[in-house]
């Protein structure tokens, strides 16, 4: 069949259901296999940026990869930042940008980017885990299978094939081999590490057991499929469980044993805990230490007795800070084999349960787990956003998805929403590229159409990405974008507006009607001024079932709930 069949017959085999793309001259072949493939819809987003960023959506809340078509030159280029934040997520796509004919490589030729001129492939390299040029018939098959392996291996990525339009008019000969399941779920875990473990939880020397321990969950137990797992786990030794922001929704968080978010828009319970003195033994599941995920490399965290980290990528083993317990392995794999460990070890264990369990009741009746509670109940005018995330929760069914862009908003909706499952809540919390959350809430649509799905903004994101609304509005994709309307970029705005009106004005913004933009592009949409508007709109948002916009007039001088990180940053300095 011929190369552009013969992609999309392989993705289709590997259970994508959609791909994403801006059509164009480099990349005209695709359009009879796209139009004609059984099983696999194409969105055409506004960007190729949109894109990119639908694909990344896609791969996150579907848990297998997703897939973004571009012409070379322009297309790539348009791509780059969107490839880029999948890239420091480690999220799977597969970037397919259309090349001139092998023979123009060089010559002039318009939209020339093959390594002979701009150079795609080379453009691409340093935000990828591959990107090749398919140069060859007959290496088709070889760099695509090559591709999707390595961005499924260990920590995963984007790709990139570019591929030239006289080779996607060739007739590949090869049959595609689905890939097998272990790429998408590796199961291994390095067992000494696991054996190092359990001397320190159950000693056998004489020394007394630890008590106090704490698991933080990062993207790592998500990507493992690990949730039930990390809960059987929690449960059985009374283990009370963080999660990093990256990983809110892994675990329950209103399970008795959550402390909810450590970092970045943490909570107090969390965050009190795990800085106090009182941690004996954390463990570390899946996350790499980054800076957000650790208050500022907060040296407080770290326990009396043991840090254990977990993590597939050994890369990230022990970055941040030495380790006494590293583990290789998968974080799902790793929580089986030690919850099923030798009994009278795991007997051990449990028999301190009883303690963990009075302890985790003093860290409850430490105090509240929002730092500022009553900020969910403010009747401010213009609203107050912790108001609108608490009434958009307390609206959205349990099973809602929540996609968050890059913004004050951002914190907003990590320490005020509650997240129930994995893959549940979704940001680009690495790179945090501006306006991501739109084309990425289509994408995760697309890929959990059965689940009602809600993405948070802000107007200085629709600035950069709002066109995508209408791709949502074309293809009839139900999702909610709630639009928190104050009038400038929030973040920088509340940093600026301290160094006086001429730096606070350069941030500032036209309150749009984004409301009625919306309705132009084919949405239905609502605006709210006052908070006991925010219920009955919410309400309406969810029963259309259809593309909808709801225009949330906010104050932008609220602060964000993230004075733990503040306080740790200011306070920083790099003793090593």
């Amino acid at each position: 069949m011929l190369t552009t069949q013969y992609l999309l017959e392989a993705f289709r085999e590997e259970g994508i259901s959609h791909v994403f793309l801006v059509p164009g001259g480099l990349i005209d072949p695709f359009l009879p296999a796209l139009a004609d493939c059984s099983g696999l819809t194409p969105i055409v987003a506004g960007h190729e940026g949109g894109a990119a960023c639908m694909a990344d959506g896609y791969a996150r809340a579907g848990g297998r990869f997703g897939v973004c078509f571009a012409i070379g030159g322009p297309g790539v280029t348009n791509m780059v930042t969107a490839v880029a934040a999948a890239r420091t997520d480690f999220s799977p796509i597969m970037v397919i940008s259309g090349q001139v004919p092998t023979d123009w490589e060089g010559r002039g030729g318009f939209q020339d980017s093959s390594p002979a001129a701009l150079n795609d492939v080379g453009v691409f390299q340093p935000i990828t885990i591959s990107s090749l040029m398919v140069s060859n018939l007959h290496l088709v098959h070889h760099h695509l299978r090559a591709s999707l392996t390595k961005m499924l291996a260990g920590a995963r990525g984007p790709v990139h094939i570019s591929l030239p339009t006289d080779i996607q008019r060739q007739e590949v000969q090869a049959p595609w081999v689905k890939l097998d399941d272990s790429l998408y779920a590796p199961r291994f875990v390095d067992r000494h590490g696991v054996e190092r473990l359990w001397r320190v939880l159950a000693p056998s020397d004489g020394s007394t057991a630890p008590v106090r321990i704490v698991a933080l969950a990062g993207a790592g137990v998500e990507k493992s499929g690990g949730t039930c797992d990390l809960v059987a786990f929690a449960e059985r030794f009374e283990i009370p469980v963080a999660t990093t922001l990256r990983a809110k929704g892994v675990f329950p968080e209103d399970h008795r044993l959550s402390l909810g978010i450590f970092g970045y828009a943490g909570h107090r319970q969390a965050i009190d805990t795990i800085l106090s003195d009182d941690v004996e033994v954390l463990l570390v599941l899946g996350s790499g230490l980054s800076q957000r995920d650790t208050l500022f490399w907060d040296r407080r965290m770290l326990p009396s007795r043991a840090l254990v980290q977990v993590d597939i990528d050994l890369q990230v083993i022990g970055r941040t800070w030495p380790v006494q317990v590293p583990i290789v392995g998968d974080c799902a794999r790793v929580l089986q084999v030690v919850t099923s460990y030798e009994y009278s070890l795991t007997q051990a264990l449990e028999s301190s349960n009883a303690q963990r369990r009075a302890w985790l009741e003093r860290i409850r009746g430490a105090g509240p787990r929002y730092y500022e509670a009553e900020n969910a109940l403010s009747d401010a005018v213009p609203l107050h956003p912790a108001r609108v995330i608490t009434e958009l929760r307390r609206a959205a069914p349990r099973d809602t998805v929540l996609v968050v862009d890059s913004g004050a908003h951002r914190a907003f909706c990590g320490h005020y929403w509650e997240a129930y499952e994995p893959r549940s809540y979704i940001s680009a919390t690495n790179l945090g590229p501006m306006g991501w959350a739109i084309p990425a809430g289509i994408g995760a649509k697309a890929a959990r159409p059965e689940k009602p799905l809600v993405v948070v903004t802000g107007d200085g994101c629709m600035l950069m990405h709002g066109m995508e609304i209408q791709t949502a509005a074309r293809y009839g994709i139900a999702a909610i974008f709630v639009v928190i309307n104050n009038g400038a970029l929030g973040n920088v705005w509340l940093r600026a507006v301290q160094e006086g009106p001429g730096p606070a004005a350069l941030t500032e913004i036209p309150v749009h009607d984004w409301a009625g933009l919306a309705r132009s592009l084919g949405l239905a949409a609502a605006t709210v001024h006052q908070p006991e508007e925010l219920a009955t709109a919410f309400q309406q948002a969810l029963e259309a079932k259809a593309p909808y916009l709801i225009d949330v007039r906010c104050d932008r001088a609220f602060p964000t709930p993230v004075t733990p990180f503040s306080r740790a940053k200011q306070e920083w300095v790099d003793d090593d």
